[in-house]
Parts: C-alpha cells; sequence; structure tokens
C-alpha cells in the first residue's frame, strides 16, 4: 500500500494492526489542510450570510409538493430559483409582504433564519393555510427553540444537496410544518423508531 498524499512512498506494515495512511507527518498534515480547505468552502457555500440562497433539488421539492401542496407561494426567492407561481425575490422582502395559501419556504440560511421562522409561524395563524419550511436542523439556537418546535418536525435522513453543488450540505436538514391554528393543536415530532435506534 502506498501513501494516500505523495503515492510514492510503499507503507511499511503497522505494528498496530490498524493500517497507515501516510508515509510522514508532513503527508499527513497536507491532506488534513487540503481537507480543511475543501471543508471550510463548503461550509462558506452553505452556511455564510454572504451567499444564503440556495435553490432547492428539484427531487425534494417534488416529494414535499406531492405530501402538502401545491404550494402557492416561495416567499424567499430569486427569479432563477423560485419554485412557486408567486414568489419574492429579496428585493420585494419576502418578510414584509403577506403569506397566503400554501407556502414553501427555503429560507436565507444565515443570521436572519429566526425573522423568517417567526414569519413563517404568524402567517400560519393569520394569513397561510400551510407553511413548509426547509431549514438546517440547528436544535441548538433560538429560532429552533421560539418557532420550530412549534410545528410538525420530521428530521430528513442524510444530507441534502442545493442548486448544482457537487457536494452535500455540512449539516443536517428537516421539515417544519406549521399549519392554521384551527388544523393543529399541539407540536408533532415525526420520526420511526427505526431511525432513532
Amino acid at each position: 500500500m502506498r501513501c494516500r498524499w505523495c503515492k510514492a512512498v510503499e507503507l511499511p506494515k503497522s505494528s498496530t494492526g490498524r493500517p497507515r495512511e501516510f508515509c510522514s507527518d508532513r503527508c499527513r498534515q497536507a491532506a488534513h489542510r487540503r481537507r480543511n480547505r475543501k471543508l471550510k468552502g463548503s461550509l462558506e457555500v452553505m452556511g455564510s450570510s454572504r451567499s444564503c440562497e440556495w435553490s432547492t433539488d428539484p427531487e425534494v421539492f417534488a416529494e414535499l409538493s406531492q405530501r402538502y401542496g401545491p404550494f402557492d407561494l416561495d416567499p424567499c426567492a430569486t427569479h432563477e430559483n423560485h419554485k412557486c407561481p408567486r414568489f419574492f425575490t429579496k428585493e420585494q422582502d419576502g418578510l414584509a409582504q403577506p403569506w397566503t395559501g400554501r407556502v414553501f419556504m427555503n429560507p436565507p440560511y444565515g443570521r436572519a433564519m429566526g425573522d423568517w421562522m417567526r414569519k413563517a409561524w404568524e402567517a400560519s395563524r393569520t394569513t397561510a393555510e400551510l407553511v413548509v419550511c426547509l431549514v438546517p436542523a440547528r436544535v441548538d439556537t433560538a429560532w429552533w427553540h421560539e418557532y420550530a418546535i412549534r410545528g410538525e418536525i420530521e428530521f430528513i435522513r442524510g444530507r441534502l444537496r442545493f442548486g448544482n453543488l457537487e457536494n452535500t450540505a455540512p449539516f443536517p436538514s428537516a421539515i417544519v410544518v406549521f399549519r392554521d391554528a384551527n388544523s393543529v393543536t399541539k407540536p408533532t415530532l415525526f420520526c420511526s423508531p427505526e431511525e432513532v435506534a
């Protein structure tokens, strides 16, 4: 077996039974730096407020539309990635607009996430029939504890891909569904026993 980094050196057999991957600390550190750069770039793309608008995977949207749709409104979209006939762009400010009908929301994954979740919950209590939110499963955040737990929660198995990205998201995702006040009386957690185990 050869070194994973330089490919030039034949690795000696390990005395611990665990196979060696690198011929030296230098090669191991170089591989580690490369892996961290790739992860950092992925995190910047997926998690920063600098680039927070990412298109929902068409297969994910089709499944959600089949279960909860048809959707009428996409309140945080662009002209290129909108999923519904009615949509609001950043310039139109979906947070300032009334939401009606069945709403699909893939909000910007940045600092304003709490504002979008508050708007989704409030809209479900007033003007919207249903709001389906595709969000990162950040269960340690204030917005999760203040708003997400008030809806029906379904954790997505595995990691999603957004838009035309080759890599998966560096975080787990969840679907949070807010229904109008007459439909839901208490929060519900959707998760099968097999997924918990």
